[in-house]
């Protein structure tokens, strides 16, 4: 529940579209219904789009540029939602203006890119949230608390065998920039990046890896028009390495979706199992069961989520919707920013993350163990 809440705190999003996108479909219906929040500003690529979409949510102040809406004093944070090759601008131009910011995940177009804007949002001295919404699924803060309290003794090991749901044989109109290895936002970046930074919040992070990844789907087809482009994504990514723990790990994603299975995470240790299942490899959107056995069981039953962990209870009819999680992480900024303390992924852990992926990605291009 939030409460206390004396101030409201005024929300500009970059990239709410009035078309469709990722913004209306998460953090439009989040904010809408939490207190402390007022969506006061948009921005789109161009005036008349940021028009439409101002008029079509009802927002008075639209934007043209994201300069020119993190210059408007009504914002105090400024939500990123825009593709990931925009990042840096927009970021920096809400830096400048000495504003909050939430960025939607990854952070950067590669490593590089990650810690500088961290390194800027450091320098700005203002709050920086990274869209890691996977740690606040509550299946994922129950499964944390279940390895804490010791549900499995001594962690062993660990595999995930997962589907990207995208990166398959097929791409949806307007995905085609999914499809390009450049543009930063790949089958790694995305499901997988969310994926290993819930494994790393539960478990604790890799020491080391090593890695395989492949282009097997070279050309794929659009919906719809039948049109046939090349990708450059990976649609293969298999990662194993040792945990700070010693802990054995293995992540394998798989672009599309499996016949079989399409999300498997299984965590062993010296008294016990669990294993995590869902709908797909996008940990921050699934549908995720958690079961377990311990001690003298054979067989797993399930451990449903205690309702303590559904905590922000103006979000419950979004439960079984994508907005759940991004409206959690929302509910927690909103702490942060008016207590000081740091339950939200910031910049700099952003930047970690995407540090982790490099390690991943020079890995499989040479060939070697990387340490971490």
């Amino acid at each position: 529940m939030i409460e206390n809440i004396k101030a409201r705190t005024g929300v500009g999003i970059v990239g709410l579209s009035a078309r469709s996108g990722w913004a209306p479909h998460s953090h439009l219906p989040a904010l809408t219904r939490l207190p402390g929040y007022d969506l006061r500003a948009l921005a789109a690529s161009t005036p008349e789009s940021a028009r439409a979409a101002g008029e079509k949510y009802g927002i008075g102040r639209a934007y043209g540029s994201a300069a020119e809406l993190a210059a408007d004093p009504a914002v105090d944070l400024v939500v990123v939602s825009v593709r990931v090759p925009r990042h840096r601008e927009v970021i920096l131009a809400a830096l400048a203006a000495g504003k909050h910011v939430l960025s939607e995940w990854p952070l950067g177009n590669g490593v590089t890119e990650a810690e500088d804007l961290a390194a800027a949002a450091a320098r700005a001295g203002v709050r920086t949230f990274a869209g890691l919404q996977a740690r606040a699924a509550p299946a994922v803060r129950h499964l944390r608390d279940l390895v804490a309290g010791g549900f499995v003794g001594e962690v062993l090991s660990t595999s995930v065998v997962a589907s990207g749901r995208r990166w398959g044989p097929t791409f949806e109109p307007g995905g085609g920039y999914l499809l390009e290895k450049e543009n930063g936002g790949t089958m790694l970046t995305i499901p997988f990046g969310h994926t290993v930074d819930a494994l790393a919040m539960v478990l604790g992070e890799f020491g080391e890896v090593s890695a395989t990844t492949a282009v097997r789907r070279p050309l794929v087809t659009e919906e719809g028009s039948g049109r046939v482009a090349p990708m450059t994504v990976e649609d293969q990514v298999a990662v194993s390495g040792r945990l700070a723990s010693g802990a054995v790990a293995s992540v394998h994603f798989r672009g599309g979706l499996s016949r079989g299975t399409d999300f498997h995470w299984e965590i062993n240790g010296t008294d016990g199992d669990l294993v995590v299942t869902g709908d797909h490899g996008h940990l921050q959107q699934a549908r995720l069961t958690v079961r377990g056995a311990r001690g003298s069981a054979t067989e797993l039953a399930e451990l449903p989520v205690p309702g303590r962990y559904f905590d922000v209870p103006e979000l419950d009819d979004l439960r079984a919707e994508p907005a759940y999680n991004v409206g959690v992480q929302y509910a927690r900024v909103l702490r942060d920013l008016r207590e000081g303390t740091r339950t939200v992924p910031d910049f700099a852990d952003a930047a970690r993350r995407q540090r982790l992926l490099d390690a991943i990605e020079r890995a499989a291009a040479t060939g070697t163990r990387v340490t971490l």
